[in-house]
């Protein structure tokens, strides 16, 4: 008999920040691979147009919008998701980013920075959490960043954020793993997407990353749809607390 340690049929995922770039195309990387999707996002216009495009896809999916970064709106909105159907897997990946040299960086930009790529990972993931300790099984994968590791002129908040994110998810493995919940990392090196829309139209900095990247190239956003599903899935039931950068190999050397 064929196993299919990929297959997410019958699984619920619900994607933070999902309704465009990255979190958008990991999704639908999910829902074909059997899972239904809750998107997540603010802007409810957009999410309705990401789900139309899931739905033409094939893939189940539904709407969940509400604010990350607040804590009663991250609360109300788990507890009703859980009264219909229990999240089995948790994608964190609601994020931004603002660029400015570190001497003028403006407090309430790093409040915002802060709040939305790291604080929200923490609201997010510890009200799921606790429907996953119930049932005693659970996948949760926050989206890190190269700048978990490296830093880069002009985006040390945002480096401090990713930063972060890497250590609280090597915290939820320590305290969850015991509940048979598997806690893992993605860290997306340059991706095109539209938060780098301003760095892949920029000739001299897309000729560094090409020279400096092993792989000589930007990554597209469907590349980093098999990493997650990975991650969700049964074959990764041994693997917690881990990082798995996809960034072309660009952490890898000097």
């Amino acid at each position: 008999m064929k196993i299919n340690l990929f297959d997410l049929t019958g699984k619920t995922a619900l994607v933070t920040g999902g309704s465009r770039g990255l979190g958008l195309a990991m999704a639908r990387g999910l829902g074909l691979a059997g899972a239904r999707i809750i998107l997540n996002g603010r802007n409810v216009d957009a999410l309705h147009r990401s789900a139309s495009a899931l739905c033409n896809d094939g893939i189940e999916v539904q709407i969940s919008p509400f604010d990350v970064t607040n804590p009663d709106a991250v609360n109300r909105a788990i507890a009703e998701i859980e009264n219909t159907q229990p999240v089995d897997i948790l994608l964190n990946n609601a994020g931004m980013q603002y660029r400015e040299a570190l001497e003028t960086f403006p407090v309430d930009q790093w409040q915002r920075v802060m709040n939305t790529n790291c604080t929200s990972a923490f609201l997010v993931g510890q009200a799921v959490a606790r429907g996953m300790i119930a049932r005693r099984q659970g996948k949760i994968i926050n989206i890190c960043s190269l700048m978990s590791e490296l830093g880069r002129p002009g985006i040390a908040p945002y480096a401090a954020s990713k930063g972060a994110v890497k250590m609280l998810t090597r915290g939820m493995c320590t305290d969850w793993a015991q509940y048979n919940i598997q806690v893992n990392g993605i860290g997306p090196g340059y991706f095109r997407t539209e938060m780098n829309i301003a760095l892949s139209g920029d000739p001299a900095f897309s000729d560094w990353l090409c020279k400096r990247t092993p792989a000589g190239r930007w990554g597209e956003a469907d590349e980093l749809t098999g990493a997650a599903v990975f991650l969700a899935s049964s074959a990764a039931n041994f693997v917690n607390g881990q990082i798995l950068y996809v960034d072309g190999g660009l952490s890898a050397c000097v």
